[in-house]
């Protein structure tokens, strides 16, 4: 009997030839290409995975359910990993694991294929999420496999087998960098970027414009509203058009962020493998949304619900980064922090200008104005504050420095 294979397929040099080396084995695959909101010609690649022999390729529109169900969740969380990279690709993975899953049960696949490396995080991601999802799937990651890792050292080799094959190689030998896409963020990689300290070339980037000589001087205002930490509406403050729906808020976001060179970082990461990788990211809609989000954040809740948050927030975005999106602590995490979202509603002014975006100004949904009391706070008024209470709390503060003082000296003398 002949087994069925479901592949991760993207019409790209390693999974065409993954695609061909399945068939040479003897399984039936059958392609799934998942559209996340990447510009892909999906019916180009469909075409050349049936010439080259597939059963039958699946096109899957998921690009909804992924902002809805896990970029929308990522912001009302605040996830970023390592303090800089808001998790573009790994947010996609769970998504597209989803659909690899529900096409191996459709058509009754005892395995799953997928083309990434043996040294990445998407390997990880992928066959996690899938044992969470389906715990008696077979996994097959050629980039693991004795046989074909022998016979495929690299890019040079594949090329070579595609031509063999009559399989359309559009990738050179000397490929500069290698990119993931989604409607979150376009991530680039390896090639001349493998060198830490190679400043990667301007015409690398996609997304976003260079924001010193391209993007426009005069600033824009977009507000963005929240309900329970979750976007709802954005307003283009200079036309007065919203936008409601989440995928075309997060397009909006993404067109004029890019349009002012947003959400651009470089930076060296730390795999869950172990390694220390260079990567290059545009995020530009989700950079905006993490800016008012955060802002909005500090604003609505008690300071010690935001710190204990935050804690939560950093595993979260490792549990996300590492592959862990369906795992009991990831679920876990996520409903705490859903708690604490409760009361952030409300709006933020967000000022857009080259190269970053700031909040300039940020209301609550409640009338009271939330734990934001104007009176309290006014320089003008004592609004119920008694000044002379602050001697005391001042006063207690001071007794561990003085007895440090006391017992090792003037800090001066250090």
């Amino acid at each position: 009997m002949v087994e069925k294979v479901i592949l991760a397929y993207s019409g790209g040099l390693d999974t065409s030839c993954i695609l061909k080396w399945l068939l040479d084995k003897g399984y039936e695959v059958i392609c799934l290409m998942a559209d996340v909101g990447q510009k892909e010609d999906f019916a180009a690649a469909r075409q050349k995975a049936l010439n080259i022999g597939a059963t039958e390729v699946i096109v899957t529109d998921v690009k909804e359910k992924f902002v809805e169900h896990y970029i929308w969740p990522a912001i009302q969380m605040g996830l970023i990993y390592e303090e800089r990279y808001l998790l573009g690709t790994s947010l996609a993975r769970p998504c597209i694991s989803v659909a690899l899953v529900e096409a191996a049960k459709k058509y009754g696949a005892k395995y799953l294929a997928h083309g990434a490396t043996g040294k990445g995080n998407d390997q990880v991601r992928f066959e996690l999420n899938a044992y969470a999802l389906l715990p008696h799937i077979k996994i097959i990651a050629p980039w693991r496999d004795e046989e074909f890792c022998n016979r495929f050292q690299g890019r040079l080799d594949l090329i070579e087998y595609a031509k063999k094959h009559g399989i359309p190689v559009s990738a050179k030998p000397a490929a500069p960098w290698s990119t993931d896409a989604n409607i979150l963020h376009i991530s680039y990689e390896s090639g001349v970027l493998e060198d830490p300290f190679h400043v990667a070339p301007e015409s690398l980037y996609e997304m976003t414009v260079d924001p010193i000589t391209k993007a426009p001087k005069t600033p824009k205002r977009v507000s963005v509203h929240f309900a329970n930490g979750l976007p709802t509406t954005v307003v283009d403050q200079s036309t007065g058009k919203q936008y409601t729906k989440p995928f075309e808020i997060l397009q909006f976001l993404n067109e004029v962020g890019g349009a002012y060179g947003i959400g651009r970082i470089d930076i060296v990461e730390n795999r869950f493998v172990g390694l220390k990788s260079r990567g290059v990211y545009e995020t530009p809609g989700g950079n905006i949304l993490f800016t008012a989000h955060q802002d909005l954040e500090v604003f609505c809740l008690d300071r010690e619900v935001l710190r204990t948050k935050q804690v939560l927030r950093n595993r979260m975005a490792d549990y996300v980064y590492n592959g862990f999106w369906f795992s009991p602590e990831a679920q876990y995490a996520r409903r705490c922090i859903e708690i604490s979202q409760e009361h952030v509603s409300g709006e933020v002014i967000v000022e857009l200008a080259p190269g970053y975006a700031r909040a300039i100004a940020r209301k609550s949904a409640k009338a009271s104005g939330g734990l934001y009391n104007e009176e309290l706070v006014s320089m003008d008024v004592h609004g119920g504050y008694v000044a002379n209470d602050a001697s005391g709390f001042i006063a207690i503060n001071s007794v561990r420095i003085r007895e440090h003082v006391r017992a090792f000296g003037d800090y001066e003398q250090h």
